[in-house]
């Protein structure tokens, strides 16, 4: 966010990281057929929150244990949960959770998209465009929108 704006949430708490995830023999090997699990996916999720030079990890907007995934049904789904009920950027973390995971799965992968419990800030509304591929899809036409989003993307350097 920038231009001085009024941040919504001034303070977060903000949470630990969790630690680095250990590689098995199998996971090394090309030649072996190791399927996606949910720690692959909350590893790919190291999106940057659009308001603070913070992670969404270390935000608790996701978590490992709201990440779901069936690589033999080829569907990931994904739970976030904003940092306060009525957060103004629910849709932009949401379309950056989106163009993360579809950037980085295999086509055959249909992502799934919620808020939390926790948000009551239309989130059947926010869940209904996240979950409509036209709606995605011009989004991401938007370049200033688009430029945004591949800011949350991007590696931060300290």
């Amino acid at each position: 966010m920038s231009g001085g704006a009024r941040l919504e949430n001034a303070n977060p708490v903000i949470f630990q990281r969790s630690g680095e995830r250990l590689l098995t023999a199998s996971e090394e090997d090309e030649d072996v057929h190791d399927p996606i699990d949910d720690r692959e996916i909350f590893d790919i999720l190291s999106i940057n929150d659009p308001e603070h030079p913070l992670s969404l990890e270390e935000l608790n907007v996701v978590e490992q244990i709201r990440v779901k995934v069936d690589d033999a049904g080829n569907t990931v789904g994904v739970e976030f949960t904003p940092t306060i009920p009525h957060c103004s950027m629910a849709t932009l973390i949401g379309l950056s959770i989106k163009v993360k995971l579809l950037r980085s799965l295999p086509d055959r992968f249909k992502v799934r998209l919620c808020v939390g419990f926790f948000f009551t800030r239309d989130a059947h509304l926010v869940n209904k465009q996240l979950a409509d591929k036209e709606r995605v899809a011009a989004a991401l036409e938007n370049s200033s929108l688009l430029e945004v989003v591949n800011q949350c993307l991007s590696t931060r350097t300290i």
